[in-house]
């Protein structure tokens, strides 16, 4: 008889509702990790600090790292978004102390699902090379990385993905194929179209649930706001 581990039987709930409808209805699963991509300006950071704020807010402990953006612009954001429960800020891009600290995290609060928060994967060093030079390879090995610690602790990452204008994923498609999911967020640039203007939020791949499911976002002054789900 196959034993599975009490937390691949648990679904987190992310707090917030189109999210957990987009990741198969009740939220994520332990020790999933998901590569979320999304073009310029669509909204990912604000989306991703949205999801740090509500996972703190049902009591889980969140670690939104950035190397995009200085701590001082992520305040800003929190501020301008009336963000309320906090979060934990990091603005490492080493990949083994981000680690380091996520331990620190899950060994202070065992009683507590850890989630933690990556922006974004093309600013993250593993550390291979001592003089700091990185390659097309480097984002694959901190993702693997990153997806070890997932698996190993039964933590929940989301790892941000960046892509060029047109959509292209700036990046090996081998780090679609290792994350358990692929999310993308787009703005909808059809003009013939009564959505247009507003954000796609698509999961293109799902290894814990359904694929396919999209939403319509508006972005407003507290954020993403679901306008509709895409049959």
């Amino acid at each position: 008889e196959l034993e599975v581990p009490p937390q691949l039987d648990m679904t987190i709930s992310t707090g917030i509702p189109f999210l957990d409808f987009a990741f198969g209805g009740e939220g994520m699963t332990p020790s999933t990790c998901c590569l979320f991509t999304g073009t310029p300006g669509a909204g990912k950071t604000t989306l991703m600090q949205q999801l740090a704020d509500s996972i703190t807010g049902l009591g889980n402990v969140a670690l939104f790292n950035t190397a995009e953006e200085s701590l001082l612009q992520v305040r800003k954001v929190s501020k301008r978004l009336q963000l309320q429960h906090g979060y934990i800020a990091g603005q490492d891009t080493l990949v083994p102390k981000i680690i380091d600290h996520l331990d620190e995290l899950r060994e202070a609060n065992p009683t507590k699902q850890l989630f933690f928060i990556i922006d974004s994967l093309q600013t993250l060093d593993d550390g291979k090379y001592s003089n700091g030079y990185t390659n097309s390879m480097t984002a694959v090995r901190c993702l693997e990385s990153l997806i070890d610690y997932c698996k190993t602790h039964y933590t929940i990452g989301f790892v941000v993905g960046q892509c060029n204008r047109s959509g292209e994923f700036a990046g090996r498609n081998t780090l679609k194929h290792l994350a358990d999911i692929h999310s993308h967020l787009f703005i909808n640039l059809d003009e013939t179209s009564q959505n247009a203007g507003l954000r796609i939020f698509e999961v293109q791949k799902n290894r814990f649930g359904s694929n396919a499911a999209a939403l319509f976002l508006k972005m407003t002054k507290q954020g993403l706001k679901e306008e509709g789900r895409i049959a």
